[in-house]
């Protein structure tokens, strides 16, 4: 609801309760459905690829791997913050910042195009160098935006996709401590 700052000036607080007047859920929802079903035969074009085009179509990929990830969570009742967060001097990215009820949520996306002979999950590419670099990110986030103390957590959802059909996707809430 419209409330009024100190400035004097109307800002809108987004809550829950808003949520369920204006049907979040309800677009969530319908949003998921049609990027789930634009998904159905796998996150990447089919078309057959240049060697020099594979970092190219890696990166599409992990940028339709995300968007997936972002209604998918959006779907479960996520409210998110922030897209892509990069700190100034700090190495690493934060792919999604939000709320899951009272906790604020950094989440990182692995997106895996499943191959013959190429055996390994997305989430164990979250190595510990990655987890430490998040952590420093989400430290430099909440010092930066002066966050309220909230509970803190990482969670990192993994998406298998396998051309011809639809991405698994698995959401590992608390993945790993906030001390690295």
């Amino acid at each position: 609801m419209p409330e009024k700052s100190a400035g004097g000036r109307w800002i809108f607080v987004y809550t829950r309760a808003e949520e369920r007047v204006w049907g979040m859920p309800l677009f969530s929802r319908a949003m998921f459905f049609a990027v789930h079903w634009a998904a159905r035969k796998g996150l990447r074009e089919d078309s057959a690829v240049a060697a020099g085009d594979r970092k190219e179509q890696a990166r599409q990929t992990g940028i339709r791997g995300e968007t997936y990830a972002y209604w998918y969570l959006r779907r479960h009742g996520y409210v998110f913050v922030a897209r892509n967060y990069q700190a100034p001097g700090v190495k690493g990215e934060i792919d999604l910042i939000g709320y899951d009820g009272a906790a604020l949520v950094f989440v990182e996306v692995r997106t895996r195009t499943a191959r013959a002979g190429q055996p390994g999950l997305p989430e164990m590419s979250v190595t510990r160098e990655k987890r430490r670099h998040l952590v420093r990110t989400a430290q430099v986030f909440l010092a930066a935006r002066r966050v309220p103390e909230s509970p803190v957590r990482f969670d990192v959802l993994a998406i298998e996709n396998y051309p011809g059909r639809a991405p698994v996707v698995r959401l590992h809430k608390d993945a790993f401590p906030a001390h690295p």
